[in-house]
């Protein structure tokens, strides 16, 4: 069974894009390359942002939905509070 992800993304406006996967760096270089979805396609280029750990494929559905929910503010603050900013593959970490 494979370990399902949320993230989130930053895009090249500051807006910030919720999805999940099985693969992280693969729908990071899909989003980037224009057939991750029809929102960050004019957004781009875009960063990962953050991920959560390893979850069911359903507790990662739930956890999308409650995040996606949340304002942009309330987004950033999580993340913050998680301490789990993440960096893109390639940048300075």
């Amino acid at each position: 069974m494979m370990p399902w992800h949320v993230y989130l993304l930053r895009c090249s406006d500051n807006s910030l894009y919720c999805g999940t996967t099985t693969d992280i760096e693969r729908r990071l270089l899909e989003h980037n390359g224009g057939v991750g979805s029809r929102y960050t396609r004019s957004r781009l280029p875009v960063r990962l942002f953050w991920s959560s750990g390893e979850l069911s494929k359903s507790e990662a559905f739930k956890e999308e939905y409650r995040i996606k929910r949340l304002s942009k503010v309330m987004k950033e603050r999580i993340v913050d509070a998680r301490g789990n900013k993440k960096k893109s593959p390639g940048e300075e970490r």
